[in-house]
């Protein structure tokens, strides 16, 4: 019942905090621009804080520790995301905002439409907008309701329909749509700002948790020496010395190699789904909200890629190793992890993270109601942003444009909160009809958000792809991402969901990129090249480098190709080390070499974001040529 109490009580107040934003916003929100980018007004540290919390979801909280506990530190690598999402950031945010301030933009398929001068981009932007935000949200909503029935066993809750999944889903969906919709970006912004904290202090609380469970970090080392022993493939993927390949060594290619699943070359096309995040239409909406881009290089370099990476890396790791060590019963006198199993035997990795929650329950009943807020504050931090931009991008780029050219702002506004009903609704419906297909459709939000980049790189950088090339190449891409999960084509040929171990972004952005080439070379034109031209020297003019900086370009660059085939290409086998007499400090020399390797990710980010300004505030002013309507 103690429980019960901190937990009503965390619950009850965090989602106060939520109404009022909610409440506060929509007294602002007096035009589109107001409600769907928050009037360009966005402030440094309030986007530092909403685009992080954004970036990493429930996923990070919940799923991250737990696939480490079942699969351990070759899917580890995946912790690299904390630097390739804000990547993409670093590529094209900067570049957007000038194009938004000059222009006037709203939502990106406004900015894909005047830039290739075809409204099948429009309508592609708003299509990967839905098929983005609608199985994403549905993945935070069923978590939450996953989580909320999980903790709520041994209440009197547990019997009553918010102890079901379905009623914790539910009342959060009923939460979050109240916020959104009353005050769109403005109240999403500043709401995010309290659960990028209680994201990060949660997971920190919970590494400690982990550790404490095991007997400390001299007891956690002696486990890792264990697990060694006893699951080898927990610590390091398997060597073969009788193999000459490098490749097959590594397991790069097929699902039968040594190393399981995550190979190499599916951490690599698993990075580039999750580079989706910030190329989705969403984050198109995130740059232009803000009022200059000096934000930018902050949220990349520190908040994530230095902040959530360095929690990734440690306190992550410390709860789904300290998991494997205590399920696995490695050392004597602790308490074995009892987690339910599937019918393999297999521990339901999910309730690692309410196991550790609940391990509070006596000594810290407080504790256990604000880490069950810090968990529902990560699974709704990244939806929200994408209710509310999918619904900008739904109203402006369809009922706009196509239906009613002349709306009033009041109106705008009026069907954005409609549209966030309905993307709520959809989610929900989703979310709690698709059972085990969820992760599927999570990967598939990221692979079609990804599926963006040629659009992207064709207006910030490569003048030369066509409107037939972006916009056939997205369609192929689109196409190829369904296919490899719609009809399982892996299964198909008898080598697995994903081909070659290549994640469905890679094989995704390949048909792209290869559509978008190919009808670019037949499609050129002089008119659309001197329309396209004009962009460019915009840009060129606003991001041009002084002669000091412009010498670091091929430096930063060749950093940069190696850092991705070392930290998290097919390189980085060589960090393998299975014997624990080789390691570090007793540490396993493939956990050392990804702290490495991150430690670069973030020399690498700085040199990227701030050195070669590719983040920072440009040096002369922007013109603005139009105002929002």
């Amino acid at each position: 019942m103690e429980k019960l109490a901190w937990l009503a009580v965390f619950t009850i107040g965090y989602w106060t905090y939520c109404i009022y934003w909610g409440v506060r916003g929509a007294r602002q929100a007096r035009t589109a621009s107001d409600y769907f980018i928050a009037g360009r007004t966005i402030g440094l540290w309030v986007f530092v804080l909403a685009a992080t919390a954004t970036s990493f979801s429930g996923w990070t909280f919940v799923g991250h520790p737990g696939t480490i506990f079942n699969v351990g530190l070759p899917y580890a690598f995946a912790s690299f995301y904390a630097i390739t999402i804000p990547f993409t950031g670093v590529l094209f945010l900067k570049r957007q905002w000038l194009l938004g301030r000059r222009y006037g933009y709203i939502t990106p398929g406004e900015m894909f439409s005047d830039y290739y001068r075809t409204d099948s981009m429009r309508l592609l932007t708003v299509l990967v907008a839905m098929v983005f935000s609608v199985p994403y949200l549905g993945i935070q909503l069923r978590a939450s309701g996953l989580l909320f029935s999980r903790l709520v066993e041994g209440t009197p809750l547990e019997q009553t329909f918010l102890g079901s999944i379905e009623g914790g889903a539910i009342l959060l969906s009923v939460v979050v749509f109240l916020y959104v919709a009353s005050g769109g970006l403005r109240s999403v912004a500043y709401v995010d700002c309290a659960q990028c904290v209680l994201l990060a202090l949660g997971i920190i609380v919970l590494g400690f948790v982990a550790l404490d469970l095991v007997g400390g970090w001299a007891a956690f080392k002696e486990g890792l020496a264990g697990l060694a022993v006893v699951k080898p493939d927990m610590v390091a993927i398997p060597s073969r010395p009788e193999s000459t390949s490098f490749l097959e060594r590594a397991g790069t290619l097929f699902w039968g190699a040594s190393g399981g699943p995550w190979t190499a070359m599916m951490i690599l096309t698993y990075m580039f789904a999750l580079m989706g995040i910030q190329s989705a239409p969403a984050f198109s909406m995130w740059a232009f909200s803000n009022k200059d881009p000096k934000p930018f290089p902050w949220q990349q370099v520190v908040a994530s890629s230095l902040a959530i990476g360095g929690i990734m890396f440690f306190f992550t790791a410390f709860q789904g190793l300290s998991g494997s060590i205590l399920f696995h019963e490695i050392l004597p006198g602790t308490e074995k992890l009892g987690l339910p199993t599937n019918e393999a035997g297999k521990p339901l990795t999910d309730y690692l993270v309410p196991y550790l929650i609940g391990s509070l329950e006596k000594a810290a009943p407080w504790l256990v109601g604000l880490l069950c807020v810090c968990a529902l504050a990560a699974m709704q931090s990244t939806g929200a942003a994408y209710m509310s931009t999918a619904s900008g991008i739904v109203t402006r780029d369809l009922y706009r444009h196509f239906f009613a050219r002349d709306v009033s702002h009041r109106v705008q506004v009026m069907i954005g909160r409609l549209t966030v009903c309905v993307i709520v609704a959809l989610a929900l419906l989703v979310g709690l009809a698709s059972g085990d297909l969820l992760v599927l459709l999570g990967g598939a939000a990221v692979s079609y958000g990804f599926q963006m980049w040629p659009a992207l790189l064709g207006i910030c950088y490569i003048r030369w792809f066509t409107p037939k090339g972006v916009s056939w190449g997205l369609a192929a891409g689109i196409a190829a991402v369904t296919l490899t999960y719609v009809t399982q084509l892996g299964g198909l040929v008898g080598i697995g969901r994903y081909p070659l171990t290549i994640h469905s972004a890679g094989w995704g952005i390949l048909c792209n990129l290869g559509v978008c080439i190919v009808v670019s070379a037949l499609t050129q034109s002089p008119a659309g090249s001197r329309h396209r031209t004009g962009y460019h020297d915009f840009l060129k003019e606003h991001t041009a480098l002084s002669p000091d900086r412009e010498r670091w370009k091929k430096p930063v660059w060749i950093l940069t190709l190696v850092w991705f085939l070392f930290a998290i290409g097919p390189f980085a086998v060589l960090g393998n080390e299975a014997d624990p007499s080789r390691w570090i400090m007793g540490i396993p020399t493939l956990w050392v070499w990804q702290i490495a390797w991150w430690v670069v990710g973030v020399v690498m980010m700085y040199l990227l974001a701030f050195r070669l300004e590719m983040s920072t505030v440009p040096r002369s002013e922007v013109k603005a040529l139009a105002e929002s309507d």
